[in-house]
Order: C-alpha cells, then sequence, then structure tokens
C-alpha cells in the first residue's frame, strides 16, 4: 500500500528562483521587503506553493531563497496560512552520492526555513552524465519521507523513460510520487508534445508542474526584437529567439486583446488550461498580481487551438534543460 500524506496543491503557485539569485535576476537584499508584500499577496490570493531550491542563492547568497521563504511564512497572518506549501529541490552536486547526504541536505533546507519541507523534490537526474550516482540519491529522497521530514517527494527535470524507473523504485518502497516539474509554455511544449509526460503522468497519478511558464519573460509582450534586451544570459537568449517568434507573439496579443487580458496572463492560462500547475516567478507586488490575473477564467478550445497552431509554426524555441532526460 502506498503511504500518502495531505498535501494541498494549488491551481498555480510562485517560482522563487529569483529570490537571491544575481546572476541571473539581479536579486539584492533591498528587494526583501518587496518580496514579502509579494509572498503575502500571492498566500492572501490562494498562490500557496512556493517552488524553491537549496542551490538558489548564488555565491554568499547560497540558500537565501529558502530563508526568506521560511521568514516570510513565519511572520505571515492573513487567509490561506495553513495551506502555505513549500516544496524545494535538493541539487545532485556531485559530491552528493549517498542517501545520507540527501537526508542531509533535507535537513539543512528545514533549517533555512525554519520548518519542516512539504514537497521535496530532485532537482535533476544525473542520467545524462553520471547515472551511478542517482540511485542512491532517489533513496535519500525516499528516506526522508519515510522518517516524516517531509510529506511528499517530487522530481525536477525526468522525461518518461527515467521517471518510470523511479516510480518502480518508489512503488517498492509504497511511496507515491507526487509531482514533476518540467520546463513546459508556448515556447517549451517539448516534454510534453514529444516526450507525452502529461500522458504518463496521468496514468501514475502525477501532477506536472509547469516551470519558466513565461519563457523567462519572452513571453511578456515586454520585450521586442529591437530591444532594449535584459541585461546578461538572458539578454544573449531574447537576441536569439525573439526575431522568430513574431507569429506567437501575434497571437498571444490577439487572445490578449480580446479577453482584456494580458499577455503573461494568457500565457500562464494556456499551462492551467493543460493540465499543469505553472509556477511563475514574481520579484515586485505588480508582477504578482498580473499572475494572479491568470486565476478564475479559462481559454476556450478555440483560443487553446490557436495558440497550439502559434507554439508549433516557431521556429526556435526555448533551450532545454541540460539536465532533462528522456
Amino acid at each position: 500500500m502506498q503511504i500518502s500524506r495531505e498535501l494541498s496543491l494549488p491551481t498555480m503557485g510562485c517560482g522563487t528562483w529569483a529570490w537571491g539569485n544575481q546572476l541571473l535576476w539581479g536579486y539584492d537584499r533591498s528587494m526583501d521587503d518587496q518580496l514579502q508584500a509579494v509572498f503575502n499577496l500571492c498566500v492572501s490570493n490562494g498562490v500557496t506553493l512556493f517552488d524553491t531550491g537549496d542551490s538558489y542563492g548564488t555565491g554568499r547568497l547560497k540558500g537565501r531563497s529558502e530563508t526568506l521563504l521560511g521568514k516570510f511564512s513565519r511572520e505571515y497572518q492573513g487567509i490561506n496560512a495553513e495551506k502555505i506549501c513549500i516544496a524545494t529541490k535538493l541539487a545532485a552536486y556531485p559530491w552528493r552520492w549517498t542517501r545520507q547526504s540527501m537526508v542531509q541536505a533535507g535537513k539543512a533546507s528545514a533549517q533555512r526555513l525554519g520548518r519542516n519541507v512539504d514537497l521535496v523534490q530532485m532537482h535533476w537526474s544525473t542520467a545524462n552524465y553520471a547515472p551511478w550516482q542517482e540511485e542512491r540519491l532517489w533513496d535519500g529522497l525516499a528516506d526522508l519521507y519515510e522518517q516524516g521530514l517531509v510529506k511528499a517527494v517530487g522530481l525536477s527535470n525526468y522525461g518518461p523513460k527515467r521517471l518510470q524507473r523511479v516510480h518502480k523504485k518508489f512503488t517498492e518502497r509504497g511511496i507515491a510520487i507526487a509531482t514533476l516539474q518540467v520546463q513546459y509554455s508556448l515556447l517549451s511544449t517539448y516534454p510534453v508534445t514529444q516526450l507525452q509526460l502529461k500522458q504518463v503522468c496521468d496514468d501514475m497519478g502525477i501532477k506536472l508542474i509547469a516551470y519558466s511558464p513565461l519563457g523567462l519573460g519572452l513571453l511578456t509582450g515586454k520585450y521586442s526584437k529591437t530591444g532594449p534586451f535584459p541585461k546578461g544570459i538572458r539578454g544573449l537568449l531574447f537576441r536569439q529567439l525573439l526575431p522568430g517568434i513574431d507569429p506567437l507573439l501575434n497571437c498571444l496579443r490577439e487572445v490578449a486583446q480580446s479577453r482584456n487580458k494580458t499577455m503573461s496572463q494568457v500565457a500562464i492560462n494556456w499551462c492551467i488550461c493543460k493540465g499543469t500547475i505553472p509556477i511563475p516567478g514574481a520579484k515586485t507586488v505588480q508582477q504578482a498580481q498580473e499572475n494572479i490575473g491568470a486565476l478564475g477564467w479559462l481559454l476556450d478550445s478555440g483560443e487553446i487551438a490557436a495558440l497550439d497552431r502559434a507554439a508549433n509554426s516557431v521556429d526556435k524555441k526555448m533551450v532545454q534543460n541540460i539536465f532533462q532526460t528522456k
């Protein structure tokens, strides 16, 4: 019999990759009050899932995202407080190769959060470069669950073949895999269309979480091929992709205007209509409010079909995560 503990998952969550990341998102500590306001706004509007990772936060800010989430959840006193679900991903670092190293990592995350992790996830599979490392890490995840340190376990960046292998191992220990998260958006349909992941997850009772549902900001309509572009790595990527995604952006714009919604809200709602839980990031209250506007309504079948066609017509897609397995 599979053990399961109560894990409450909302229609949409909030990604916190930017909370502590200087390199890609330009984080600094002066943003903390705004991030607390983002957290409060999300929870009070039913966006109670917060996705983080023990690798979020660069250099001396390592683990910063978890530390902030712990502080914000302790200080929050509004509605839905009991529904807050903090999901963290444990990195498959090369020096983590024993089951105990994963248990210790889970405990370190809980220490930064000041509370137990609700959903612990394997951040990526090592199948593409060190398959021997992975079995012990799975054991460590299962140990965290069996020791009552987490409510549920999940995976990230796994394809169907590797997922079936983990599923078999966990089933033998009587543990259900609650979630799988992959990069999924109108610019990254590969995991669902080509790998058929949604069908596989449905068959196993696993909820699919969509990270980067706005394509790192490409689908917001805030950027054009003539610039200006974001700084750093995102700017390089945007220069490459923006010239080729006009048909998709035009379709998004048309649907948004007819719905009196923003392009971001349509892109997020599309993910919801596809049966996934999107986890768009938010660094400001304005961004969080915009994300929340994706809730409470659904695109119709004609709009979804038009967006699907536009997505398929785009030559250049979002770069897949290098750790994504088949």
